[in-house]
């Protein structure tokens, strides 16, 4: 009987990339941010989203045991690229095979250091690679989907007294691919990681991949934004939710308005913030306020890198925009010495990005 040689094993195949335990910028690919990939609940949801608009697919699928990958596991992914991206621009190497502490990960995305959230992150780690998504984004052929889960695997290791002493990922291919494209990367505010609401997370990420810097803001249509949400709620409940978020003004770095659209359809409109300027919780519907000029895409400011340029194959550890998108674009300007508004809107209906 002749002996098969053992398969080798992926993890065999990649170089070990130690990620950095100092304080990075975080940053999140603009694919993630602009589609529905993830549950907008913290229960457990096994439901597929069905997304299909303009030639975009995206089907994400959840097994029973560990339901799908939330837009809060989604943070290990914004670690990840976060990680990536620095390396990247330090001149040292990547990888898809990532490892580090679960403290370094844990401090990144701004969650305590107990027990109970080791564990949290682990059950975090089993849905993002049990969850699959199969997608036609960033396919270079017609009728081609991508399909993938978030990671690939991941290898918890232990100290000699049996506690946790690092982990080892592996993310696939078209998530490192999409990091490593500069273009579609994005620093968002430190302070998301604050929020807690799924809504709140998920319209910071669309606002802050479509509004930008563009100063006099942009506009969805709230079923457009239905859509983009993949959420199981009625449309009744997601516009309440919407409407609340205007209310409460929660998302760093922008000011959110209701406007009524010129075929009376209910549009969410946005816009930076200006630094140190209050934003008022109540905006009526139909007023679209003016963004002085000037104003910048968040007060955040990104640390300064402690990473230096070199040929070294890992990043040792201690221990381990352009907005084209958008389907409302408007910009105001000012007429004679009366100063008469003009409002320019870009109105199409729902579609979506490619």
């Amino acid at each position: 009987m002749i002996k098969r040689a053992p398969i080798p094993s992926e993890r065999g195949q990649l170089e070990l990339f130690r990620a950095h335990g100092t304080v990075l910028a975080p940053r999140d690919a603009q694919d993630l941010m602009a589609y529905p990939f993830f549950s907008l609940a913290k229960s457990r949801r096994t439901q597929p989203i069905d997304y299909a608009v303009a030639g975009v697919m995206i089907r994400v699928e959840a097994v029973a045991e560990h339901g799908m990958a939330t837009i809060w596991d989604a943070d290990i992914l914004i670690w990840a690229a976060s990680q990536i991206v620095e390396a990247r621009d330090a001149g040292l190497r990547t990888s898809r095979l990532m490892a580090a502490t679960p403290y370094e990960i844990l401090t990144f995305i701004g969650r305590g250091v107990s027990a109970r959230d080791y564990q949290r992150l682990k059950a975090a780690l089993d849905r993002l690679q049990s969850t699959t998504i199969a997608t036609t984004i960033r396919q270079s052929s017609e009728g081609r989907r991508h399909r993938f889960s978030w990671i690939n695997e991941w290898v918890e290791r232990f100290d000699l007294q049996g506690r946790p002493a690092g982990l080892e990922l592996i993310v696939p291919d078209w998530f490192y691919n999409a990091v490593l494209d500069n273009a579609p990367i994005l620093t968002i505010d430190r302070a998301y990681f604050s929020l807690t609401g799924g809504y709140d997370r998920w319209l910071y990420r669309i606002v802050r991949k479509h509004g930008g810097r563009q100063r006099h803001g942009w506009r969805f249509e709230f079923r457009h934004l239905y859509l983009k949400s993949g959420s199981l709620s009625p449309f009744k409940r997601f516009a309440f939710e919407l409407r609340g978020i205007v209310h409460r003004q929660p998302l760093p770095g922008y000011r959110l308005w209701i406007e009524n659209g010129p075929r009376r359809q209910t549009l969410l409109a946005f816009a930076p913030v200006v630094c140190g300027q209050p934003v008022d919780g109540l905006v009526l519907s139909g007023t679209g306020p003016i963004v002085p000029s000037g104003t910048d895409g968040s007060c955040y400011r990104e640390p300064k890198t402690n990473l230096t340029r070199g040929q070294n194959s890992e990043n040792s550890a201690l221990n381990l925009e352009s907005n084209r998108d958008s389907n409302f674009g408007s910009r105001t300007r000012r007429i004679g010495d009366k100063g008469v508004q003009m409002r320019d809107t870009n109105i199409a209906g729902p579609r979506d990005e490619n």
